[in-house]
């Protein structure tokens, strides 16, 4: 391993430990796709500029800022210089904290291989300097404008010498010293100093207007007065036709030296607080955790028979949106909410039929018979790692329409690193406490800053006039992806609250373990350290499916005590209601279900009995005994005699009455009940007549004349065609079974620590074989001995021998033990460069362990295409 000053990146990362390598590789996981046959492989990779931007905008706010100041500082950039840029020339608290953060800041782009060199020599990668470089088209977010050479560039030699004239300058023979002279008076402070002290009035304040950006501004054909003092004295630069430009250095002096006008190197403080009980928060959350089962539960039960049509385009239709929200008591994006979370759990689906339509899944059978703390783990494992957004529903899409509830076009990548980020900010507050939304997003957006490519209604290519030009901060300007960071971020807040993950919006014990940490631990910080060694593996990581299942289930054992306990009761009243205290047992909520219509909602369940919900019980198949001992079973109060009469009146009139088909017909023993009903004026429409005293027939359905004659205020029943009392129980309409939706990840998902330690032993390897040092050809021993060939390899050529001279060289390294460089070639043809250290040469093949993979194989010989022996030193 060379210790020599790198010169390239691909030296600096040969360098450095395995550590440091598996820090890169799991910050940065796209250059693992595929694993990169060597180091020198990693560092192209490393600079491609997908990559580059993909880390750039990975980047805290100070990390970027430090990246930025790289960008318009020379290359290569000593740390005294960078850090000039960062602090100006004023010593102030807030330049002493950014001092103090500046090397942590070095080592981040460094541990991401955005920076390399020594601190003399600090280098930019190339890709990420030009993403960052200011530019006409692309202002930089420093302000800062193009360097005097870069603005001179093609400008005529006389017009050089009349601005060096103007400047107090003394001529120069070529316009290269010209450019030199004029930088070196930008950059004196004295001399500067001096210069704009002769300055007009008008003329300094239109320099404080360009001075933090954008530097460029508009100048008519005849500029006034204070435009052409600038003008001749090279402080505004040719940059058009009719613009101008401010050029670095002197924008430099005029900001004292600094880059930026307000570096951040700390994050903003999660203030003020709120504390409060962590237990009374673990209940708060436990209330809404049942209260979040109780309504996907109803949801279920409303779309038991099957949900509303799929859309042609997909979804659901707004109608049927506003009817679900209607059935589930709430608002229109909560109910998109729900049916997203519900679809996200594999509980509801399109049942694939012609005429498409959701329904519940047979999964959701399972999910009800489990006990409520699993049902949540279920709903939470599912709501964590999705990308599915219910918050944009109603919104347009691309094309100008609006976006459906369960249909397409709805995932947002960046919403599980948002939520799970969100979490963790909570996580580092102590237990109980609490954090305004505004705090919270600012410090989300400090993490990750997203640079707007100019300020608001300002073009790059048509600057403002130079007299009504006014500042503007660039990176303080929000884009549309930093919107959509901030309302993910909002969205999760809500969300959580609906789920019971956060109470009182403070995270609750079992929402820390949900994300992955132990509730009984202390708050973990996420505060960027200020030394100069970065840490080498990030900040925590979204959560994979099989991890958010995971730690769901612990959640769930914590969440558990928690819940409320069933009860099997209920309070009956004579005023012909049933008050449930609780949630109450499946079988006995089933029941009431059937039994009584469900009047209010909240902390306390009011049913109410009714003739027709009484019938609706005797329709589905039970008897007046069997709903007298069931309320005398499930009620700690005694049956009230209304409730008792009811049930025993309509159960006395129910089946009185029998409908069939005959078309339809009516049948009864009491001849005068049939006569009173052709009698009354509303039969007219069921056109009945008798057929016997105890028989009347009807010319309409079965079903039209059940309704009519209920309608009517009877209780008939129907029978089927052996007389038999016919049980109206509906069925419930299930789809096929559905697989789950899968996430749509950010870029590649972060690898697990025996991915990253395989492939950096691999790349390892690979580095090895391609830099190893080869001995140099030797003289053969005999004359039978077949010399190696004087032409030998260069590093990372392949090497070519004959079969003569592979054999022999095998051999030869079995009895010494040294490590050879082979040349091979796979079954596929696909050819690759190997180390390996033969340890038995037999039948045509050569056992020998493999640096590369880090294993013992066995290779044919025939397709080894060339060996050469390695130098003592080089493994």
């Amino acid at each position: 391993m060379t210790t020599a000053t790198p010169r390239t990146l691909a030296e600096e990362l040969r360098n450095r430990s395995d550590r440091g390598l598996t820090g890169l590789l799991r910050t940065r996981p796209d250059l693992l796709n595929p694993v990169p046959g060597d180091l020198t492989q990693l560092a192209t990779r490393a600079g491609t500029r997908a990559s580059v931007v993909r880390a750039v905008e990975r980047l805290d706010t100070f990390a970027l800022q430090t990246a930025e100041a790289l960008a318009v500082a020379p290359d290569p950039c000593p740390y005294g210089t960078l850090a000039a840029l960062m602090t100006g020339d004023a010593g102030d608290a807030g330049n002493a904290a950014v001092a103090a953060a500046l090397p942590g800041a070095v080592a981040v782009l460094r541990a991401q291989a955005l920076v390399w060199g020594p601190d003399d020599r600090l280098r930019l990668v190339r890709t990420a300097r030009e993403l960052l470089t200011p530019s006409a088209a692309r202002p930089s977010p420093t302000g800062l404008g193009p360097t005097v050479a870069e603005a001179t560039a093609g400008m005529s030699p006389g017009r050089l010498q009349e601005i060096l004239a103007a400047a107090g300058l003394p001529a120069t023979h070529d316009p290269v010293s010209a450019v030199a002279a004029l930088t070196a008076l930008f950059a004196d402070r004295s001399r500067m100093a001096a210069l704009l002290e002769s300055a007009p009035a008008e003329a300094a304040a239109v320099l404080d207007k360009l001075l933090w950006g954008p530097p460029y501004g508009v100048v008519t054909d005849r500029p006034a007065a204070h435009l052409r003092w600038l003008l001749d004295r090279g402080l505004l630069l040719p940059a058009g036709a009719r613009n101008v430009v401010l050029p670095r250095e002197a924008a430099l002096h005029l900001r004292a030296g600094r880059a930026h006008r307000a570096p951040e190197p700390a994050p903003p403080a999660l203030a003020p607080t709120t504390a409060r009980d962590p237990q009374l928060v673990d209940n708060a959350a436990a209330g809404q955790a049942f209260t979040a089962l109780a309504t996907v539960e109803e949801l279920l039960k409303e779309w038991d028979l099957g949900g509303p049509p799929v859309l042609r385009a997909g979804g659901l239709s707004i109608r049927d949106l506003k009817r679900t929200a209607v059935a589930l008591d709430t608002t229109e994006p909560l109910a998109a909410f729900w049916l997203e979370l519900a679809y996200a759990a594999g509980l509801i689906a399109s049942d694939g039929e012609a005429d498409e339509r959701y329904a519940a899944t047979p999964a959701a059978e399972d999910w009800l018979q489990l006990p409520d703390h699993e049902r949540w783990a279920a709903l939470v494992a599912a709501w964590l790692p999705a990308t599915r957004t219910p918050g944009v529903v109603g919104t347009a899409d691309p094309k100008g329409r609006a976006l459906a509830a369960l249909g397409p076009h709805l995932d947002r990548s960046p919403a599980p690193e948002v939520r799970h980020r969100v979490l963790t900010l909570l996580a580092t507050l102590p237990p109980g406490t609490s954090v305004p939304e505004p705090a919270l997003l600012a410090r989300l957006r400090w993490e990750r800053p997203l640079r707007a490519a100019a300020p608001a209604g300002r073009s790059p290519a048509s600057p403002s006039p130079v007299p009504s030009s006014s500042p503007a901060d660039a990176p303080d300007a929000p884009t549309a992806t930093d919107d959509l960071r901030s309302r993910l971020a909002q969205w999760t807040l809500a969300e959580a609250e609906l789920l019971g993950v956060t109470g009182r919006a403070a995270l609750a014990a079992h929402g820390r373990a949900l994300i992955g940490l132990d509730p009984n631990a202390a708050p973990p910080s996420t505060d960027p350290a200020p030394e100069a060694t970065a840490p080498e593996t990030p900040g925590p990581t979204p959560l994979t499916p099989a991890e958010a299942t995971a730690s769901a289930a612990r959640a769930a054992a914590l969440l558990a005590p928690l819940l409320p306990e069933p009860l099997d009761h209920v309070l009956l009243q004579a005023d012909l209601t049933a008050v449930a205290p609780g949630p109450l047992r499946r079988p006995l909520a089933e029941a009431l279900d059937v039994l009584a219509d469900v009047e209010s909602k909240g902390g306390a369940t009011v049913y109410r009995f009714t003739p027709a919900s009484v019938r609706r019980a005797l329709d589905a198949g039970r008897s007046a005994a069997e709903l007298q001992e069931f309320l005398t079973t499930h009620s700690r109060t005694p049956v009230p005699q209304p409730l008792a009469y009811l049930v025993d009146d309509v159960a006395r009139k129910h089946g009185r009455l029998r409908i069939g088909a005959a078309t339809a017909y009516v049948r009864c023993d009491d001849d005068a009940l049939l006569s009173e009903i052709l009698a009354d004026r509303r039969a007219a429409a069921l056109r009945l007549r008798r057929l016997a005293p105890t028989v009347l027939a009807a010319q309409s359905s079965p079903d039209q004349l059940l309704d009519g004659l209920r309608a009517m205020g009877y209780a008939p029943a129907a029978e089927s065609a052996a007389g038999d009392v016919l049980v109206a129980r509906a069925d419930s309409y299930r789809t096929p079974p559905r697989t789950t939706p899968t996430p749509v990840p950010d870029g590649p998902p972060p690898p697990d620590r025996t991915l990253l330690e395989a492939a950096v032993r691999a790349i390892r390897a690979g580095d090895l074989a391609a830099t190893a040092e080869r001995k140099p050809a030797a003289t053969p021993a005999h004359p039978s001995t077949p010399a190696l060939r004087a032409d030998s390899p260069a590093p990372g050529a392949l090497p070519r021998t004959t079969s003569a001279e592979t054999l022999a060289t095998m051999q030869a390294a079995v009895l010494t033990g040294s490590p050879v460089w082979i040349g091979y070639v796979n079954a596929d043809g696909a050819a690759s460069q190997r180390v390996i250290a033969p340890v038995r040469v037999e039948g045509g093949y050569v056992t020998a362990y493999d640096h590369t993979s880090d294993e013992v194989r066995t290779y044919p010989l025939h397709r080894i295409t060339g060996v050469a022996e390695l130098a003592d030193d080089a493994v």
